[in-house]
């Protein structure tokens, strides 16, 4: 049967289509952002100027989310993508142009400074608009009984492309430098505009076009706090990224704590994406659709526990090894989080609901590199993320007995009723 086959939304020629699409946008957009900040620090040397870089693109994509989850939601799934690409090759030409020796000689390091955040900000508010589009048009692909399994390869595919793009970014810009770095990102973005184009374009299921936008914000808001399984898994979401955050230390602790030098950092922070990817690939093959709600506490209170141990650690591969495990139980938090979120959306709200979804975590893994400098400040390296893991473990035990529904939640039934409904 087809719920039982861990490869069945791969059998969709475009779904197929849809994973090299998110795959080279991925790739592309992870690898930009690392090329950026090499460059940004050769110009400035000054740390700071990376801090700025993540705020020029966070603070467009939060205060805009809202809005693009009601734009997405007015509009066709297929071309608004199409449009996001387009804009996206903009953005990545402009920095690969900013790079090249003509301008390095001509413009002065100020001027071309500016200019990179003022690009860097435009793609902030692209951002908001990917994640609800993206979210919307895997919905119309797939059929609804095949949501969770769609789910897991999307979100492998995200995680495995967000890790090849940063690790490819590092030698790309030792072997041809910064620009042709660029030029590779400009090629792969074009790459994904042209391949869109071979999906169908999707009905709009929204039944209330032209609908007052603040309206249409205010329902999507209201659905999302009445609807105790999404609430619940965008709240624990949120909470063990923001208390969780010990990936913002590990530089600290591969260099005076664990003293194991760049190659030691690289494993540390390679290993929550392997963990992370190797559980998405496990999940395809064993569904955890069956007392969701009860899979995700677990995952989540793991999650707290391995960031605990990694915080009391002094040996490497201890270190290694929690940080792995982290990474197992933060990939099953991700496919459960995102199979509610696709069983429960109606599908005129999808681009609203995600929206507050990108809102919720998007701003939890700023804030959360925030709260880990800050503790790490006042209490200690070591002290800061054992707080952090504690204050996950907290959440859960809260959420699980202030919302025992969500505790009791399993999504065996909704699957099942979307597979009478196709």
């Amino acid at each position: 049967m087809a719920k039982k086959d861990p490869y069945a939304s791969l059998r969709f020629k475009e779904f197929n289509i849809f994973l090299v699409i998110r795959f080279a946008l991925i790739f592309g957009w992870s690898m930009q952002f690392v090329v950026i900040e090499w460059q940004v620090y050769a110009l400035t040397k000054d740390p700071l100027s990376l801090g700025i870089i993540g705020a020029c693109e966070f603070i467009p994509a939060f205060l805009m989310a809202p809005f693009a989850g009601h734009i997405v939601d007015q509009q066709e799934k297929r071309n608004l993508l199409a449009r996001c690409i387009a804009a996206f090759s903009l953005i990545s030409f402009g920095l690969f142009w900013l790079t090249t020796s003509k301008i390095e000689a001509t413009w002065s390091k100020q001027v071309i400074l500016y200019s990179i955040y003022a690009l860097v900000f435009f793609g902030g508010i692209l951002r908001a608009f990917f994640s609800p589009t993206v979210f919307s048009l895997v919905a119309l692909i797939v059929p609804k009984k095949l949501y969770p399994n769609a789910a897991t390869w999307s979100s492998s595919t995200w995680q495995i492309s967000r890790v090849l793009g940063v690790a490819f970014a590092g030698f790309s810009i030792s072997w041809i430098g910064v620009h042709w770095s660029l030029c590779i990102v400009f090629a792969l973005v074009v790459f994904a505009f042209l391949v869109v184009f071979r999906i169908k374009k999707k009905p709009i299921l929204n039944p209330k076009i032209g609908e007052p936008i603040m309206k249409s914000l205010k329902e999507g808001v209201s659905f999302v706090f009445k609807t105790k399984a999404i609430l619940g898994a965008l709240t624990l979401d949120m909470v063990s990224v923001l208390f969780g955050g010990a990936v913002a230390l590990l530089a600290v602790f591969a260099e005076d704590i664990l003293k194991v030098g760049p190659k030691g950092f690289g494993i540390l922070v390679a290993a929550p994406s392997v963990g992370a990817f190797l559980t998405m690939l496990v999940t395809a093959y064993i569904p955890i659709s069956k007392n969701a709600g009860m899979k995700l506490l677990v995952a989540i209170f793991g999650f707290g526990i391995s960031i605990i141990v990694f915080g009391l650690s002094t040996s490497f591969w201890l270190s290694v090894a929690a940080l792995f495990f982290s990474g197992v139980t933060d990939g099953v938090s991700m496919v459960i989080r995102q199979t509610i979120l696709q069983l429960k959306t109606p599908d005129n709200m999808r681009g609203r609901v995600s929206s507050v979804n990108s809102m919720f975590v998007g701003s939890s893994n700023e804030l959360g590199a925030f709260e880990s400098g800050l503790t790490a400040k006042l209490m200690g390296t070591v002290n800061a993320v054992v707080f952090g893991g504690t204050m996950t473990l907290l959440t859960v035990v809260t959420t699980g007995i202030a919302m025992p529904s969500f505790r009791k939640l399993d999504l065996t039934k909704d699957i099942e009723a979307h597979e009478e409904e196709d």
